[in-house]
């Protein structure tokens, strides 16, 4: 029990990783008062950058490339969203769900035209746990916290960092004062698209970042549509953190167990559908957005064009 315990835990963190870097993203570009649907974009796009760095670089520098690329594409998918959302003021869900509908077709058309349609290989250049000497022995949480990917490991640099640049700079308080009254902010001498520029492409970044983890620290291949819907859970992992990065990342935690109960169960022999477990991380999105967003204080200027 205690070893199916230790799986169980170190797969819930392996799986939340990508999901608390978008969810992280996500939460400055909504502390902006913009809510990027086109999240889910970002994450593919950022996912089949990350083949292509890889590929094109190859041996031990590939996967470097491969996340710095995949970064690079999430960012790109954000600005095309920024470009219409902030610039021109169109409607954010709209502008979001056209951004994620195009990345998904382009990276489909991209992988079939450049691997054909065999497809990828399993040989794309990825990252191996890294065991922390001693830490790593701990009962139980030993592998599920120290020997996961580098990707993991950034994660626990990036919350506490994201969360005192947050509340403990000017520049975090100019973020959130766009996010709540951009036109007192611009009062103060802050320029609110700016500041909501920076902050979506920021977001698109650490998206970008998430589809890289999944292939280069995950599945170490490409698929169609590997991201399964982790943009739209992580927007829910937002509300449900609270818009606080320590929050978001105690949510991701969350959203990972319950995509990593398949694990628990098998390895204690029950013998369910395994499509039921598939389907939890999604019916836990429509509990959070149904119980908890009426009750979560969100920016106030949260979605408005005319912020």
């Amino acid at each position: 029990m205690t070893e199916a315990l230790a799986a169980f835990l170190e797969a819930t963190v392996r799986t939340a990783t990508p999901l608390a870097l978008a969810a992280l993203g996500e939460s400055v570009t909504e502390r902006a008062g913009v809510i990027n649907i086109g999240l889910e974009g970002a994450i593919m796009a950022g996912a089949f950058g990350a083949l292509v760095g890889a590929g094109v670089a190859g041996g031990a520098a590939g996967a470097g490339l491969g996340f710095v690329v995949g970064a690079l594409a999430g960012l790109a998918a954000s600005a095309l969203f920024a470009l219409f959302a902030v610039g021109l003021r169109a409607d954010q869900i709209i502008t979001g769900t056209a951004v994620t509908l195009a990345s998904l077709g382009l990276t489909g058309t991209l992988y079939r035209s450049i691997y054909g349609e065999t497809g990828a290989s399993l040989a794309t250049p990825t990252t191996a746990p890294l065991a922390v000497p001693g830490l790593s022995a701990l009962p139980v949480v030993g592998r599920a916290l120290f020997a996961q990917p580098p990707a993991t490991y950034a994660l626990y640099l990036l919350v506490p960092a994201l969360a005192w640049w947050t509340f403990r700079t000017h520049a975090g308080l100019a973020l959130r004062a766009v996010g709540e009254r951009p036109d007192a902010a611009a009062a103060a001498g802050i320029r609110p698209r700016r500041v909501q520029l920076a902050a979506t492409l920021f977001g698109g970044a650490l998206g970008g970042l998430a589809g890289a983890t999944l292939v280069l620290a995950q599945a170490g291949t490409f698929a169609e549509g590997m991201s399964a819907g982790r943009g739209f859970i992580a927007i829910a992992v937002v509300v449900l953190g609270r818009w606080h990065p320590v929050g978001v990342a105690a949510a991701a935690l969350l959203f990972g167990a319950a995509s990593a109960l398949q694990y628990l169960f098998q390895a204690m022999g029950w013998r369910l559908p395994y499509q039921l477990f598939l389907a939890l991380p999604y019916l836990l999105t429509l509990v959070v957005l149904a119980s908890v967003s009426a009750r979560a204080a969100a920016p106030a200027a949260l979605g408005k064009r005319d912020a």
